[in-house]
């Protein structure tokens, strides 16, 4: 196994010290505040932990305070309502007795639909045609920036492999779409409600990204100041988060400091699993 999949593995496992109370602790990194992505995924955890026989279909959240990465997060989960068909629990993240992240969370019984479609997959170039060892073919890799570099050569518990690496050197995309393609770094256990957390947890990866693309530049841009304000997401159909993924972004709207983001994510055979949908705090530093 690998340092990957226990990290992400490790990350994702709470530990309850109370009904309806649990404990998430952060990875060791240089990161100054706690990966939102960590945090949408650990509340999901916590929600899943007080339902049985049903799965997450939506859920939408607000960042509060950044987290910081030093302490323990607790999560405190309420029920809200368990029905027929649905379940509904509210999870808030709290550290230094604040309140840092709050999220509600849908889960939805099985059941068969009269309707049955979805968008249409875009056409890309595969993961294959993006591995670490084809991209160091290309002349641009020795002036590749180094937060791409690591992409490719860091252990991360998510592998990414971004389509449009021309960007990265200040090329425009007019319409702000962007595509990377997203896996756990290595094979994770059969549990669909886990796919779902770790899926929960690379969704906000590079997404506010797709705003920076209208305009040639990156989030990595050190001119740059940028924040998740909210988060929100919805499962479609059942994936597996250890196989490539496409997560296709874009960005409609960006006014006053704030920017839109969307994001699709669809399986290899075209299937569509997943929708995102995230605003961000996106300035230039003054």
């Amino acid at each position: 196994m690998s340092k990957s999949l226990i990290d992400l593995i490790s990350i994702l496992d709470l530990e309850p010290i109370e009904e309806n109370l649990f404990r998430g602790n952060s990875p060791k990194t240089s990161w100054q505040r706690v990966f939102g992505g960590q945090v949408i995924g650990q509340a999901m955890v916590a929600a899943c932990r007080t339902v049985e026989g049903r799965l997450p279909h939506s859920l939408h959240c607000y960042f509060i305070l950044p987290g910081d990465p030093a302490i323990p997060i607790i999560y405190e989960v309420e029920r809200l309502r368990d029905g027929k068909s649905y379940s509904t629990r509210r999870v808030t993240a709290i550290q230094h007795g604040h309140a840092i992240f709050s999220t509600m969370v849908s889960f939805h019984a099985p059941e068969q639909g009269a309707f049955d479609h979805q968008d249409r997959m875009p056409d890309v170039p595969p993961p294959e045609k993006l591995t670490p060892e084809e991209f160091a073919k290309q002349p641009m890799f020795k002036e590749m920036p180094d937060f791409i570099r690591r992409y490719y050569e860091s252990d991360r518990p998510i592998e990414l492999r971004p389509v449009e690496l021309n960007r990265y050197f200040g090329e425009r995309i007019d319409d702000g779409r962007t595509h990377v393609w997203i896996r756990t770094a290595a094979k994770l256990p059969d549990d669909p409600a886990l796919h779902m957390c770790a899926l929960a947890y690379a969704s906000d990866f590079s997404l506010l990204d797709a705003v920076m693309a209208r305009y040639g530049r990156t989030l990595f841009d050190k001119r740059m100041m940028a924040a998740s304000l909210d988060h929100a997401m919805w499962f479609h159909r059942p994936f597996r988060a250890d196989e490539w993924l496409l997560y296709a972004q874009d960005s409609p709207s960006a006014r006053d400091g704030r920017a839109l983001a969307r994001g699709l994510i669809f399986r290899r055979d075209g299937t569509l699993v997943a929708s995102v949908v995230q605003e961000g705090a996106v300035r230039e530093r003054r």
